[in-house]
């Protein structure tokens, strides 16, 4: 019974936190560590992630799905789907390079909470510094554009970063308005997060175990139902309110966390 609350929680907070600009990997890595969560295998982390690609998939299904069946007869959807790819190429090789690495800095909480404090100042400094949005539209972008988000994305790879929180942030610095910056976030998630999972799965397949099957598939089904209601509802927050809410959740859960690991 325990097992089963562990894993709804944690399926509850990849859904919560994989498309804010607040670190999934960072929570669950903090959170698992602090109560004493063993990942069956790596599946675990693995499954629950695709549940939250599946939520954007079905989200954002009439454009996605449009842009797709368009892509060579209209020229904004070949702009969507070329822009997206273009910004996804720089975290798929440097990620190609560096995941012995990233593995390495995984296994530090006490980093991770530290990096979740600098990156609340950071989107704060940022909120500052923006001014008026230049581009309203992702099919507006334009190829430098595209490929300057992607090469802020690779920032994400160090854990705590969060890669909505990167990609956004990286989006408004170079004039992007934030509705666009949010949903160009998530849609460029689909590729990162896809290639990612299945790279991880080669580098890992050894240590993969569907023994605890019940514990994956509820993990999965509640990152995918949380998921699916936070995409929609974060792109009309972040309207009203705009990304300082978060960055002080990230002050806050860090400072919790850094006392918490201290103190043991």
């Amino acid at each position: 019974m325990q097992d089963l609350l562990l894993a709804l929680l944690l399926g509850l907070v990849e859904g919560l936190t994989e498309f804010l600009p607040v670190s999934s990997t960072g929570h669950l890595i903090l959170l698992g560590d602090l109560l004493g969560f063993q990942f069956p295998g790596k599946t675990f982390e693995i499954v629950i992630q695709l549940g939250a690609i599946l939520a954007v998939c079905v989200a954002y299904w009439k454009r996605l799905w449009g842009a797709v069946i368009h892509v060579r007869s209209d020229a904004a959807s070949r702009h969507f789907v070329t822009y997206i790819l273009i910004a996804f190429l720089p975290a798929m090789i440097i990620g190609a390079v560096a995941y012995k690495y990233i593995r390495q800095l995984l296994d530090s909480p006490l980093t991770i909470a530290i990096v979740l404090i600098a990156g609340g100042i950071a989107i704060l400094l940022i909120e500052r510094l923006i001014k008026q949005p230049k581009v309203h539209a992702i099919e507006d972008f334009g190829l430098p554009l595209a490929l300057k988000i992607g090469l802020f994305q690779c920032v994400s790879m160090i854990p705590g970063v969060s890669r909505s929180g990167a990609t956004i942030m990286g989006a408004l610095l170079m004039g992007v308005e934030r509705k666009a910056a949010a949903e160009f976030s998530f849609f460029l998630a689909i590729p990162t997060m896809t290639a990612a999972t299945a790279y991880k799965i080669y580098k890992d397949w050894a240590m993969l175990s569907f023994d605890g099957a019940g514990l994956i598939a509820i993990g999965f089904i509640t990152a995918f139902l949380v998921a699916l209601l936070v995409v929609k509802a974060a792109v009309a927050f972040v309207g009203r309110h705009g990304f300082a809410p978060f960055a002080w959740y990230r002050i806050g859960f860090g400072i919790l966390m850094l006392g918490l690991l201290l103190g043991r």
